[in-house]
């Protein structure tokens, strides 16, 4: 029979892996706060100053009626304008209320059972491998795929396709060579000055490329545009960044042909230097949402297997057990020693546990096999074995007594 301490469910340490699932629609809650209020004050700033100089100018000196008109019919479309963005941002904000509620309700879902056996858990666990397997495809840019997997399973609302969709997008045109794309989100609404609040070098090195890549013709017209980009967005960094600022200047005096013989220079013209950034973005994209750095699905199987593991596992004798399983036996086999997982579990710790669930007693036969001894008497009466002999429970193969030994767990 089950331990049935070992089948109660575990709330709060269940959910641990499930964090981002409500952080993240937090996140893009104060973002898209923040993206609204950044633009109401340049707009408002903008109005105001607009009106205070028209109504000064018509104080001093009127203008002409057709100056007035045009600068109020500027202040309205400035208004208009920021009337559409309010109502992008307000829709926004309501499909982000409707995905949090939807993710509080799924995870509340598991506080109404308490153990793993109960019918409704098999369910909500199998929703939670959907929204990993989505979250794993997502994170590999396999946005189609995760997008139908949402959509069958009818998981859309507990999942976040558009934003990985969009970081898939701009890391796919770093891979292609443009910085484009990947400098306007860091300069688009306020995040420019949460990437400042967490010293992010992400703009300065996407800053750094577009001068590499004005260099890299090494033509004197190229070479005077890249001066002019480095004295407005390099030399401001000159501080903090003065490795990168030094290494620029002196990149002017080696073309690409003559980089071979300066290893520094040759990174720098590098094409690897572009999965370096998108890697950066990734990274950046991540921290700034707070957003894990591996997917779900990584940690769970990460949990799983240490949960399996054990010092044993990787002994030298399950070594040669893992080899020599053949995959009809293979549910014999403890599943970390198996050939499948043997590999993958090496290097996750080991669990710890504060309880044992190996049964007391336990007697080993000569076949391998560990069984508890009452179990194994019980056993050998039902099959109306001799007295002295027992039975495997398993494959039905009869023992003397004499030939068993008792097993010590340390």
């Amino acid at each position: 029979m089950a331990d049935p301490v070992a089948l109660k469910l575990d709330h709060e340490n269940h959910l641990l892996l499930d964090q981002p699932l409500l952080r993240l629609p937090f996140e893009l809650l104060r973002k898209n706060f923040r993206s609204a209020h950044f633009e109401v004050e340049r707009d408002g700033t903008y109005i105001r100053n607009l009106l205070k100089e028209t109504a000064q100018a018509a104080v001093s000196a009127p203008p002409p009626t057709e100056d007035i008109l045009r600068s109020i019919d500027n202040m309205l479309a400035r208004a208009r304008g920021v009337k559409r963005k309010l109502a992008g941002f307000a829709e926004e904000e309501q499909r982000l209320y409707r995905h949090e509620g939807a993710r509080v309700r799924h995870l509340a879902e598991i506080y109404s059972m308490q153990s793993f056996e109960d019918v409704k858990y098999e369910s909500w666990s199998r929703t939670r491998l959907q929204r990993m397997l989505v979250d794993y495809l997502l994170r590999q840019g396999y946005g189609e795929s995760a997008r139908m997997l949402a959509r069958d399973g009818g998981i859309e609302e507990l999942v976040d396709v558009e934003t990985f969709e969009q970081m898939a997008r701009i890391s796919s045109s770093l891979r292609n060579g443009s910085v484009t794309e990947a400098l306007a989100w860091c300069t688009a609404g306020d995040t420019k000055k949460e990437l400042r609040k967490m010293d992010s070098n992400l703009e300065f090195m996407l800053r750094y490329q577009q001068y590499i890549e004005l260099v890299r013709p090494y033509t004197p017209a190229k070479l005077n545009e890249a001066i002019k980009h480095a004295q407005k967005w390099l030399h401001p960094y000159r501080q903090t960044h003065a490795v990168e600022v030094r290494q620029a200047c002196g990149l002017l005096a080696v073309p690409p042909s003559r980089a071979s013989a300066y290893p520094a220079y040759a990174a720098l013209y590098s094409p690897q230097r572009w999965q370096v950034l998108a890697d950066l973005f990734i990274a950046t994209h991540n921290r700034l949402l707070s957003l894990p750095s591996i997917p779900a699905l990584h940690m769970a199987l990460n949990s799983g297997l240490s949960a399996l593991k054990t010092p044993a596992c990787h002994s030298q004798d399950s070594q040669q057990t893992a080899e020599n399983t053949t995959v009809a036996s293979l549910q014999n086999v403890c599943p970390i020693c198996s050939k499948e997982l043997n590999e993958l579990a090496r290097n996750v710790p080991y669990a710890h546990h504060d309880k044992s669930h190996v049964e007391h007693d336990m007697m080993l036969l000569p076949n391998g096999r560990a069984y508890p001894k009452e179990r194994l008497e019980d056993y050998a009466k039902k099959a109306g074995l001799l007295e002295g002999q027992v039975k495997d429970l398993r494959t039905g193969e009869i023992f003397a007594e004499e030939r068993l030994r008792k097993v010590y767990i340390t």
